[in-house]
C-alpha cells in the first residue's frame, strides 16, 4: 500500500493519518470502518471475481466504494492498521452454526492488533452484527459495546480446541466463532473464501445482504429487496422494494454504492 492508496482509504472512511498507533486511533478506524464500509456479499451475485490480493482489494473497496465479506474487509483493514504502524496478526476462525456445529476450517478472517501504549486487541470489521470496537484479547470478562455484551474465553475441554489455545468468542451469551491461535496470511483463505462463494450449503450463496453500521448507532440492512431499519434501541422499521430502480436508490443512498445492475441470486464466479 503506498502513500497514495493509504491515504485515499483513509479519505473513504473519513479519518486522518494518525501519529501514533494507539487504542484510540484503533477503535476510532475501527468504528469509522463499519460505518463506511459495508458488509456485503454483492459479488458473488453479479458474477463478479473475488481476488485476496491487496492491489484488487484496495480496488473494489476505495476505488469503486464497494464492501465486501469478512476475508476481503478484515483482509484489507489489517493491511492498513499495518500500514500505519500496528502490529497486526491475521487469525483463522470457524463460525458457529446451527445446533453449535463449528463450520468449515478457515470459515472466518479476524485481526489480532497490538497498539503502542499497551495490550492486544480483538478487530473484526468483517462479521455484520458484531462489535462496534475492537475487543479485549486478553480479556476474559464480560465485555459490554454498543453492539452487545462479548466475552473471549477458552473453550471447555469438551468442545475440543482447548488444547490447541483456541478461544470462543460470545455475543450476549451465544457463541459467535471460535478462533485459532496459529497466525495466518491472506492467501490462507482462499479456500474458505472459494467455498463460500459457490458452494450450496454457504448462506452467502443462499441469500444477498449489504448491511452497515448507522450513525445512531442502529444498522441498516438490505437483504434482497427488504430494507431493515433497526435503531440503537432495537426498534425495527420494514420496508418492500418493489422496483429496480428503489433497490439501486437505496445502494446508492443509504450504502455510498452505485451499481450498475440488482444483484441476482445465483452468478457466482469464484475466488481466487
Amino acid at each position: 500500500m503506498d502513500t497514495a492508496e493509504l491515504d485515499a482509504y483513509l479519505r473513504r472512511l473519513g479519518a486522518e493519518q494518525p501519529a501514533w498507533p494507539t487504542i484510540d486511533v484503533l477503535r476510532e478506524l475501527h468504528l469509522r470502518h463499519l460505518r463506511t464500509v459495508p458488509f456485503e456479499n454483492l459479488s458473488i451475485h453479479l458474477g463478479e471475481e473475488i481476488v485476496l490480493e491487496e492491489k484488487r482489494l484496495l480496488d473494489k473497496v476505495v476505488g469503486e466504494r464497494r464492501g465486501g465479506f469478512c476475508f476481503e474487509l478484515n483482509g484489507l483493514f489489517g493491511a492498513l492498521l499495518a500500514e500505519l504502524g500496528f502490529d497486526v496478526t491475521l487469525l483463522a476462525a470457524r463460525v458457529y452454526g446451527e445446533e453449535g456445529r463449528l463450520g468449515i476450517p478457515y470459515d472466518h478472517l479476524a485481526l489480532r492488533v497490538r497498539t503502542v501504549d499497551g495490550g492486544d486487541w480483538l478487530a473484526d470489521v468483517g462479521f455484520g452484527a458484531n462489535s462496534h470496537y475492537p475487543l479485549e484479547f486478553e480479556g476474559r470478562g464480560e465485555q459490554v459495546d454498543p453492539g452487545g455484551t462479548f466475552r473471549v474465553a477458552e473453550p471447555d475441554r469438551e468442545s475440543g480446541g482447548r488444547e490447541f489455545g483456541d478461544l470462543d468468542v460470545f455475543r450476549d451469551g451465544k457463541p459467535q466463532y471460535r478462533l485459532e491461535a496459529r497466525p495466518r496470511v491472506l492467501g490462507d483463505f482462499v479456500a474458505g473464501a472459494w467455498w463460500h462463494s459457490t458452494s450450496p450449503a454457504s448462506h452467502f450463496t443462499q441469500s444477498l445482504v449489504c448491511s452497515r453500521v448507522a450513525e445512531g448507532g442502529g444498522r441498516l440492512t438490505l437483504s434482497g429487496r427488504t430494507l431493515t431499519v433497526t435503531s440503537a434501541e432495537g426498534d425495527r422499521e420494514v420496508t418492500e422494494l418493489t422496483t429496480d430502480g428503489e433497490v439501486l436508490a437505496v445502494y446508492r443512498e443509504r450504502f455510498g454504492m452505485e451499481l450498475g445492475r440488482v444483484p441476482e441470486m445465483g452468478e457466482g464466479r469464484g475466488v481466487r
